[in-house]
This record gives C-alpha cells, structure tokens and sequence, in this order.
C-alpha cells in the first residue's frame, strides 16, 4: 500500500514529537532526581497527570468509555496491573537516579529478553531458534556496557533490571486485560493511573510527604519553585509520549513501530550524554549501541517469525481426492486481513482520520 507525502510527513513528525517528549521526560526526571531525591513523588506525579489531563483527549477521540468490569477481575487482574505499574515505575526512576540515563536506557533494552522468557512460563508460547539467537546482542551490549560504565552503581543495575522485568510483565498481563475485558487501551491507560494513584497516595503519604515536610533544606531553598516546574514538565511529557506512542501504534504496522521505539531509545541515550556530559568511553558506548542494534534484530526476527507462522496457516489444503479446498481470498488477502483482526485498526473521518473502533489487541507499551 502506497504511503502519501502526507501520511510520511505526519509520521515523522509524530516521530519527532515522540523522541522529544521521550527524551524531556528521561532528562527532566534525571534533573529533578539529582537535586529532589524521591522517585515516589515522581511516579506519582506522572500519574496523576494521566489521571486527569487525559481524559479531555479520550473526549475528543470519542473513546467509548469502558464496559462494566466484573468486581472480582477488579481484584484479580486490574489492581494487580496497577500494583506493577507504580512499582515499576518507582524501580525505574530509582534506577536513573543511581545511574546515567543512558545506561539505564541500555539496561531496560533487555526487555525482548524478559518478555520471551516470561512468555515461555506463563503463557507457554515457545519461539524459533532465530528469535531466541536474536537476544544473544543484547544481553552481549548490555554487558559491555555494564563492563566499562564509569559510573556503575550496583544498585541502579538491579533497580534498572527489575523495572524492565516489571513491564514486560505488564506488557503481558495487559494484553491478556484487553482482550478479555474489551477496554480501549487508552481507557486501560487512564483507569490504571487512577486506581494507582488511589491505591498508593496513602504509601506515598507515609513515605515521601513525611520527608518533603521535614526537608527544611529543600523547602527553603530557592530551587524549590523550579523543582516543582520541572516536576509539571516531567508529567506532561510523560503524558506527551504515551499520546503519540499510541498514536504511532494505530499509523504504522508493528515492525515499523518496533523500529521506531528503538531508534527513540538511541535518541535518548544520545541526548542524555550531550545535555547531562555523563563521562563514557568509546567501548561503552558500543556496548549501547550492540544492545540497541540487538533490539532492533529482535523485533525483525520476531515479525519475520509471526509472519511465517500465519502464512502456514492460510495455505491452501487438500482433500482425499487430492483437490484444493475453495477459497474465496487469496493467501494475501487473508494474510492482510488476519493482521488486521490483529491490530484492530480501522480508519474514520474523526480524529483525523485515526481511530481504533473495535476492541484492540495491543499491549500497553511501557517505556
């Protein structure tokens, strides 16, 4: 399918868009950390600007609003999820406040890792043996870089990796909510925000608030009002990048998405070491890019594997009598049709000409 200058145009910019909000958010949060040390209040932050600045643009896309969810999958599947979320969330602003932003970065790279093995014991899929070979560079990067970072932080390592371990579980367990529930991966977004918000501002309360109030130093200083800027600012670019990550889902097919988000972790690691000066050595930053480069295998493999696999499954059989059966499409045609049952993508006049109409199958992609 021919792509317009129109459609390419939109896409770089949405692109661009995606790299800046990313990179701001990474490099805001790393600002804020190293003079306001509670990833708690980060995290909470962050939600609490999903909470409620998004809910005027599922307005506006017409997002339909989520069915009645039975009280006991609230227990078992969506206060779970949120319980991940914020706890990951805390791991991961943990982990760049040990370390430089572009070593957690290379760090969190190892989620495809992460997401197979867990995939294998929870949802018993197996993969080809290319995929699992693809996962070799990246655990071999992120070695390298792990090897020669100069400031290495032992504990910024584990937080980084329990993190990356705690949303390729959520990337699972979300796709599982969408499809059984029927909620628009926007909604899910949102109401994951809210309950997280809910649930944990009585454990932020007790541990963050208490010591901000006895921080004399802090509230007294007069970086204080630009701390709390910064804090706005990190928020809304959370909230930036989840929109256009989701926007991108909806525009391109998933390989290009792939591509895409590893080229936004290069652009971060790349802009944290020119803004944050992080002292690296050449060897490191091969590492980083072994790992990225690793990614992007990955994902290449990864579709060329699922491809494969519903190819196998649309060629045309035959009967006892050696005829092929009728079929009404093409392989094709019902190749084409089969990914878009996948993604659920469908096009209408409204949100310029975006919207996914039916019941998605995409995971939330935590970043």
């Amino acid at each position: 399918m021919s792509v317009s200058r129109a459609q390419v145009i939109k896409i770089v910019s949405l692109c661009i868009a995606w790299y800046a909000f990313s990179s701001g958010n990474n490099i805001a949060g790393k600002t804020i950390l190293n003079e306001f040390p509670y990833p708690m209040t980060l995290s909470m932050v962050q939600l609490v600007m999903i909470s409620l600045t998004m809910i005027p643009f599922l307005r506006l896309w017409n997002v339909p609003s989520a069915s009645r969810i039975p009280t006991r999958y609230w227990f078992t599947m969506i206060i779970p999820l949120a319980a991940g979320k914020f706890f990951s969330s805390v791991a991961s602003h943990m982990s760049i406040w040990k370390v430089p932003v572009s070593y957690a970065h290379t760090v969190k790279a190892t989620m495809p890792f992460f997401t197979v093995i867990l995939s294998r014991i929870i949802l018993g899929e197996k993969q080809t043996t290319r995929v699992y070979l693809s996962l070799c560079p990246i655990i071999f990067g992120v070695c390298v870089a792990t090897v020669t970072e100069i400031s290495f932080d032992m504990g910024g390592l584990l937080f980084a990796l329990v993190a990356t371990l705690g949303f390729s579980m959520q990337n699972i367990y979300s796709k599982k909510c969408l499809k059984e529930t029927g909620v628009h991966h926007l909604r899910l977004l949102v109401i994951l925000g809210r309950v997280c918000a809910l649930c944990f501002f009585p454990l932020w309360l007790w541990n963050d608030a208490t010591r901000i109030a006895q921080d004399t130093g802090f509230l007294s200083s007069p970086s204080a009002p630009r701390i709390v800027a910064l804090l706005v600012i990190d928020g809304a670019c959370n909230v930036g990048q989840n929109m256009v990550a989701f926007t991108m889902i909806s525009l391109v097919s998933p390989l290009s998405y792939a591509v895409a988000n590893a080229t936004k972790r290069i652009s971060i690691i790349t802009l944290s070491l020119l803004i944050m000066r992080n002292k690296v050595t050449m060897t490191n930053i091969l590492g980083m890019m072994i790992a990225i480069l690793g990614v992007l295998l990955y994902n290449k493999t990864k579709y060329e594997a699922n491809k494969a696999k519903v190819s196998e499954t649309l060629l045309p059989t035959t009967t006892r009598n050696g005829d092929l059966h009728k079929t009404d499409s093409t392989p094709a045609v019902l190749l084409q049709d089969h990914f878009a049952k996948q993604n659920r993508i469908f096009f209408s006049p409204s949100h310029n000409g975006y919207v996914s109409q039916t019941r998605p199958q995409s995971t939330i992609h935590y970043v």
